[in-house]
């Protein structure tokens, strides 16, 4: 299985100054190019051959897609390559694409490419092969971590070399950190507050910068930065400051959604379908809704993407041989659904349903109400909270739940805590031990193998700093104004034993929220909706309140045209794949109810 290509955090910040430059959702690869050309010099494209002829017939085809957003530079061998990298890097240039031969003497391009990573570890990686050396480039795809092969000839390049590098270069350009004068965000690092601004702005990829008011003796911009504001101010943070100056204290994520443009309230009062939830069966059932012509709304209560948006890598997902993060995903997702329509309200909520003959009306938070045809609710899960001393107080203080994205660089050098056992907490600890000093692992079963993927459990193991404790758990957090320390206790030898701990990271059960749909849809005792034939349970003939001759369809809940899918509904597989795979089977059914109703 492919091991996850090296990420990092780019330039290191200065001590406890943490940079997270991340894009809008609505990123355009066109948009992007235009916008990073007011702040820096373009980013390089690097390509390497020994074979002079080949190497100015890939120069010729670079040049001739990508040289009004990229300098295209090349190189005769790998050492040349690398001194030019050295060169690149003291000047402080972005490098975007490594395009290199496997077949060159003294250094063949897997080598320069495990050199190259020392230098420009986010640099995209593709290898130029023969057809013979395929074997040897799909071994490559584990030893160095390349994105994608080419087999040569590449001709035509429209259709056997740019729409690999396009797709490669749109990744990199909405990861890429550059230089830039953006959103600002003063707070304290182990704020709770803090924490869920940094979170909120993270998720929906918005750009900005944190600063920790601890840093501020330590940092002299950090310092310079709070002696401008009034003292006042300074005793109220968060404090998120835009580039025009203007300035919102201890702001709700509303408020910071509304001030940097993103929906909240809907543009219609009546749609086809509306999505509640925006993870990747509510984005599946998106796109495929409004591809065949639905009016199509999605209302999600904090960013697109849900659990799987804030994975930092997934490595299993059909079509992906490298993995790719669960930004990346929502954000591929996003932009593919607004191309054809969809109006995202993000973060808006709804908080009632009810049933108006054919009609179906969810009121939102804000009190306003929409109507539609056909609902589908894909609201996931959340993280099942950790009912131990303590925890309540030190939430956001160093105790978290997910957020392995947000926090990952505020932990460099830090020994952190991951509670769990199943993909997401191993996803998370491969994170953090990119920046942690030790990760360790609390597992409450005794093998990582019960529910964790293999692929996963191989790559923990051979991480050296990351330790796994098994059969174990969290009995207390410690800790007055931030976590101090954990009491872990042992279910094999009865021992609890308290370690010195700052992170605590919790990736634990999952729980629906469905609490707001009351009484109108059915859900078993653990709040997971039933659909189909899991609401003829107990002999039942029809679904409790059904009037209808016909029984429900496959993912249809006990309310008509109102359906469920992905981790929300009972006995769904809980996996990315399978809830992509409802959101769109839920969309034939909801053509089907439509043509009876409509």
């Amino acid at each position: 299985m492919p091991s996850a290509a090296r990420r990092t955090g780019g330039h290191s910040p200065p001590l406890n100054t943490t940079h997270l430059y991340l894009r809008d959702l609505s990123y355009n690869f066109d948009e992007a190019a235009r916008r990073e050309k007011r702040f820096m010099a373009k980013p390089v494209l690097i390509c390497v051959d020994d074979d002079a002829e080949v190497l100015r017939a890939v120069e010729r085809d670079l040049r001739r897609r990508y040289a009004e957003k990229f300098r295209v530079l090349r190189a005769g061998s790998g050492q040349t390559a690398l001194a030019l990298f050295k060169e690149l890097k003291l000047r402080g240039d972005a490098v975007a694409l490594l395009l290199v031969d496997q077949r060159m003497p003294q250094m063949s391009g897997v080598e320069f490419i495990k050199h190259a990573m020392d230098f420009y570890p986010e640099a995209k990686r593709a290898l130029l092969t023969a057809y013979a050396d395929t074997d040897a480039a799909i071994k490559a795809i584990n030893e160095a971590a390349i994105h994608h092969y080419l087999l040569k000839p590449w001709h035509p390049p429209e259709e056997n070399l740019y729409p690999v590098l396009d797709d490669l270069l749109e990744e990199w350009m909405a990861n890429f950190r550059p230089p830039f004068e953006g959103i600002r965000v003063i707070g304290n690092r182990w704020s709770a507050k803090s924490h869920e601004t940094k979170d909120f702005l993270a998720r929906n990829h918005v750009p900005y910068q944190w600063f920790d008011v601890e840093a501020r003796t330590q940092d002299a911009e950090t310092g310079k930065l709070i002696d401008a504001l009034n003292e006042d101010e300074t005793k109220r943070l968060p404090i998120v400051i835009f580039p025009n100056g203007e300035r919102l204290h201890e702001p709700s994520n509303s408020e910071i959604a509304n001030r940097v443009g993103l929906q909240t309230r809907p543009e219609n009062q009546f749609y086809d379908l509306a999505i509640i939830g925006g993870g990747p069966a509510g984005l599946a059932a998106a796109v495929y809704g409004a591809s065949e012509g639905l009016s199509t709304v999605m209302i999600e209560r904090t960013a697109p993407g849900g659990q799987a948006g804030m994975s930092s890598r997934i490595e299993n997902y059909l079509g992906f041989p490298s993995g790719l993060s669960g930004g990346d995903l929502a954000r591929r997702a996003v932009i593919q659904a607004r191309r054809f329509g969809v109006e995202m309200l993000a973060p808006q909520e709804a908080t009632q349903l009810r049933v108006e003959d054919m009609y179906r009306v969810l009121k939102l938070r804000d009190e306003s109400e929409i109507s539609c045809h056909a609902v589908l609710l894909a609201m996931g899960v959340e993280w099942r909270k950790l009912d131990v001393p303590g925890m309540e107080r030190l939430y956001g203080a160093g105790v978290y739940y997910g957020a392995a994205m947000t926090e990952a660089l505020s932990c460099k050098d830090e020994e952190v805590f991951v509670v769990g056992g199943a993909n997401s907490a191993g996803q998370a600890a491969m994170h953090f031990a990119k920046y942690a000093r030790r990760v360790v692992m609390l597992v409450r079963g005794d093998a990582l193998e019960q529910g964790m993927s293999q692929y996963l459990v191989e790559q923990i193991k051979s991480t050296p700093n990351i330790k796994v404790e098994l059969n174990s758990s969290v009995a207390e957090v410690h800790g007055d104004e931030r976590l101090e320390a954990v009491s872990v206790h042992c279910a094999v030898s009865g021992e609890t034993n308290r370690v010195p701990a700052s992170y605590l990271f919790i990736f634990i059960g999952a729980q629906p929220h469905t609490r707001w749909l009351g009484e109108t849809i059915e859900r078993d005792e653990r709040g997971f909706i039933l659909t189909g034939r899991e609401l003829l349970r107990d002999g039942r003939t029809r679904p409790r309140g059904w009037q209808l001759e016909r029984e429900p369809y496959l993912l249809e809940t006990n309310v008509p045209g109102v359906f469920a899918v992905g981790d929300v509904r009972k006995n769904s597989i809980k996996r990315v794949a399978s809830g992509v795979g409802e959101g769109s089977i839920a969309v034939s059914f909801i053509h089907q109810y439509l043509a009876r109703v409509v």
